[in-house]
C-alpha cells in the first residue's frame, strides 16, 4: 500500500485534493482506490461546507506532487495552479465484484 494525492473532480467544478492510501501495481502501473472508501471520506468533508454536491457525480482524475497536494491543501495554489499540476490518468477502469456461483447463460 502506498499513500497517492488524488484529485477528484466533482461535478460541478469542484476540486478535491485527497492524500489516500491505495493499492498500486508497478507492472501494471495501476492505482487502486476503492469507491467504497473515497465517497465517505467526500461526503465527510463536504456536508459542513458545501452539502449540495454531496452524492454528485465524480472522476478521480489524476495524482499531483505531495509538495504540490500540500500547497493545495493550505490554498496556497489556485483551482487553475492546480490544474497545471495534475498527472491526468490515461485511463479509469471500475471493477464490480460479481459474487462467484452458478448463473443462467442469459444473467452473465
Amino acid at each position: 500500500m502506498y499513500w497517492f494525492p488524488l484529485v477528484i473532480h466533482i461535478e460541478p467544478k469542484q476540486l478535491f485534493l485527497l492524500n489516500k492510501q491505495c493499492k498500486y501495481c508497478p507492472s501494471c502501473d495501476l492505482i487502486i482506490a476503492k469507491k467504497q472508501e473515497i465517497e465517505p471520506l467526500m461526503a465527510a468533508t463536504f456536508v459542513q461546507t458545501n452539502p449540495q454536491i454531496v452524492g454528485n457525480n465524480y472522476v478521480v482524475m489524476g495524482t499531483v506532487d505531495k509538495k504540490d497536494w500540500k500547497e493545495g491543501d493550505k490554498n496556497l495554489l489556485s483551482p487553475s495552479e492546480m490544474i497545471g499540476r495534475i498527472y491526468v490518468f490515461k485511463d479509469v477502469w471500475n471493477f464490480e465484484v460479481i459474487p462467484a456461483g452458478w448463473y443462467p447463460n442469459e444473467e452473465k
